[in-house]
């Protein structure tokens, strides 16, 4: 069955996959794209819209529904997921010592890493993010590196071959990334192909590498493959994630700190 009408309508048609979620228990983006007869990209942007909204989980190649709907709308979530951010962040600032070199991957959550860093604390920082290189320059103990480039204005980071240059001619002590989509088997994968060698290479130039992340990015999968989980030292998250558990990663040799209740 082929229904034209949904494809003009991206919320009707988020609304329909609701439906057959519901229904199903289980929705497969190749069904889907069938089903509604338009591409998989666009399915896997409905799902990852809905997912966004906490309506559905995203899995491998479909979604689930959210382990307990929670009933909440979307500003709710957001309201939540911004908390649970600023406590992460809190988390991973106290991972920084006086006199190291800290390389910030750019996203929000990182950025949230940058403001919560203590006043008075003495570093070198690198990031190819000029959001983050601003937070950071209003710390008086703080020097900023700033790798430029070809700005992106969906990640709103610097990427091409002159941020990778600087990137690679750095040895940090600690590096901070966010994390599109972990997945135990899959690894590390990115929404945005232009980002993937910027974040490899603050992977390959830090000694150390600290994930932050919240519970719903556990058990997804983006297009692009950054490099597998093992290249993390340390995962810090909520309590409870939302596919697998971690002891996948932990198995996997990674360090993984987890939010109190």
């Amino acid at each position: 069955m082929h229904d034209h009408s949904a494809a003009e309508l991206p919320s009707l048609r988020r609304q329909k996959i609701l439906l057959i979620l519901e229904r199903d228990g289980k929705v497969m983006a190749s069904e889907l794209s069938q089903h509604f007869a338009v591409s998989e990209d666009t399915i896997r942007r409905d799902l990852a819209e809905l997912d966004n909204a906490g309506l559905v989980q995203r899995v491998h190649g479909g979604a689930l529904p959210r382990p307990k709907d929670t009933g909440k709308d979307y500003f709710t979530r957001l309201d939540e997921i911004d908390e649970v951010k600023i406590r992460l962040a809190q988390m991973a600032a106290r991972k920084v010592q006086n006199g190291q070199t800290v390389m910030f991957d750019s996203g929000s959550t990182t950025l949230q890493v940058a403001r919560s860093l203590p006043r008075d604390i003495s570093i070198t920082a690198v990031t190819a993010s000029p959001m983050t290189a601003i937070v950071l320059s209003e710390y008086p103990g703080i020097k900023v590196i700033l790798a430029g480039g070809q700005l992106n204005p969906k990640t709103l980071c610097a990427s091409g071959h002159e941020t990778l240059r600087l990137l690679r001619g750095i040895r940090a002590d600690l590096a901070f990334t966010g994390v599109c989509a972990i997945h135990p088997e899959i690894g590390i994968t990115s929404l945005h192909f232009d980002e993937v060698p910027v974040k490899q290479a603050l992977l390959d130039s830090a000694e150390r590498v600290i994930a932050v992340t919240t519970a719903d990015k556990f058990g997804a999968v983006e297009p692009f493959v950054v490099a597998p989980c093992d290249r993390l030292h340390t995962l810090l998250t909520e309590r409870h994630v939302a596919s697998g558990s971690v002891e996948d990663y932990r198995r996997l040799g990674i360090e993984v700190e987890q939010l109190p209740d």
